[in-house]
Formats: C-alpha cells, structure tokens, sequence
C-alpha cells in the first residue's frame, strides 16, 4: 500500500505510477495540481505552501485509507509539494488504480477534494501587486 508524502523539492510521478501498476487493475486515474498565474482575478506571481509534516501525513493516509475502504480500488497515492513553487510547478499529484475506471474516477476526485478540506497545508500565494495572502481552497477549486 502507497500512502500521502510531503515533498519538499519538485518530484518524479513516473515512479508512483509505476508504483500502483497491478495486475488486479484495469483502470488508472490521476490528478495534477499545478501552480496557476491568477486567482480570482488577481495575477500570482508563485506561492508558498506550509504544512505541519507529522498532522499532513497522518492525515493524508487516512484520506487514503478511506478512499480504500470507500471505492473498490486496488491502490492509492498522494503527494503534495512544500515550501516555494514557481507557476506552472506541479504542487499536488493523486494517483488511483482500480479493477474499473468508475471507482478510479471517483476515488481520485475524492482523495484531492479530502486532502484540500483537511490536510493541514497552507498555501500563500504572491500577487505581481506585491501583496501576498494566505488562502484555504473552496470545495472544488
């Protein structure tokens, strides 16, 4: 079993792909969240993420956790970036497989719903103005 890990410094997803290759899967979702130029109408210029590493990664696999026990997946995993990240740097990834894409679907749209609400994981982001605001995400943003 895969679990949540905090990454400090940009990362591979082709190894945690690998990773949830099984013969028992027949579907594979994904997620990416990059680092976007705006934010309600306000141009970014990048951001800062700050997490509590020991609360985020037990929180993390325990989002897994229920993924597993709610959707009839196969596997599971979610890393999520730290620290400065520049626009366009992937700052989240979520990898599911499952024996059919439905559940994958719906786990992975659950697992990055989850880890936005609950994870604690703060992101400031730095507006071109030279301002800078510390934000939490709105259900589905």
């Amino acid at each position: 079993m895969h679990g949540f890990r905090l990454a400090a410094a940009p990362f591979d997803i082709a190894p945690l792909r690998e990773a949830l290759l099984d013969p028992r899967a027949g579907a594979f979702a994904s997620f990416e969240g990059w680092v976007r130029n705006h934010h309600d109408g306000r141009a970014v210029d990048g951001l800062y993420y700050e997490a509590y590493p020991a609360l985020a990664e037990r929180e993390g696999d325990a989002v897994l956790a229920e993924a597993r026990a709610r959707f009839a997946i196969v596997d599971a995993c979610c890393v999520h970036r730290h620290g400065e990240l520049a626009i366009g740097e992937l700052a989240v990834w979520v990898g599911v497989s499952a024996a059919h894409r439905d559940a994958a679907f719906d786990a992975c749209r659950y697992i990055i719903d989850e880890v936005k609400a609950r994870v604690p994981i703060w992101k400031r982001e730095r507006y071109t103005d030279g301002e800078a605001g510390w934000l939490h995400p709105a259900p589905g943003r």
